[in-house]
């Protein structure tokens, strides 16, 4: 199993692409992650977060875990990031980590995500969030390989 990032916007932005492939490239099963990137909707507002989350709702699976990124969540520190992913890779469970489009997600997928994960009570462009991600998920490999990137 790996990880997918659930992604509405366009394509990486040049000035995030070098610091994305700096973590993707060290990152290694079942820690390595896939991107999938759906277009932004036309409408604005609630017919926009409507649609966007159907589309998403559309791409995952029954047994997936899915994580939710949203200002609103659950704040988590590094080792319990490590830990709720690591968990359920070891259970072979597929990841999706879901990043929503400029106007959020619907309630439907709110309740469909496992953990709504809070990155700070800042909200951030969506392309810092796929940088601020990768490098998450590159810290939680190495914090659950025990080895030194992470500092305590």
């Amino acid at each position: 199993m790996s990880i997918r990032a659930l992604a509405v916007g366009k394509k990486h932005e040049d000035w995030v692409v070098t610091g994305i492939s700096r973590y993707q490239k060290r990152l290694k099963k079942p820690f390595d992650l896939a991107w999938q990137l759906l277009p932004h909707s036309a409408r604005e507002g609630d017919a926009a977060r409507t649609e966007e989350s159907s589309r998403i709702l559309e791409k995952i699976g029954a047994g997936e875990f899915v994580v939710l990124l949203d200002e609103r969540g659950t704040n988590l520190d590094s080792v319990e990031l490590s830990r709720t992913i690591g968990e359920q890779l070891d259970l072979s469970k597929p990841v999706t980590v879901v990043i929503g489009g400029a106007y959020g997600v619907d309630e439907r997928l709110r309740k469909r995500a496992d953990l709504v994960w809070s990155l700070s009570g800042l909200v951030f462009p969506h392309q810092l969030v796929r940088l601020i991600l990768v490098e998450q998920l590159y810290r939680a490999q190495e914090i659950r390989g025990g080895r030194p990137y992470h500092h305590v």
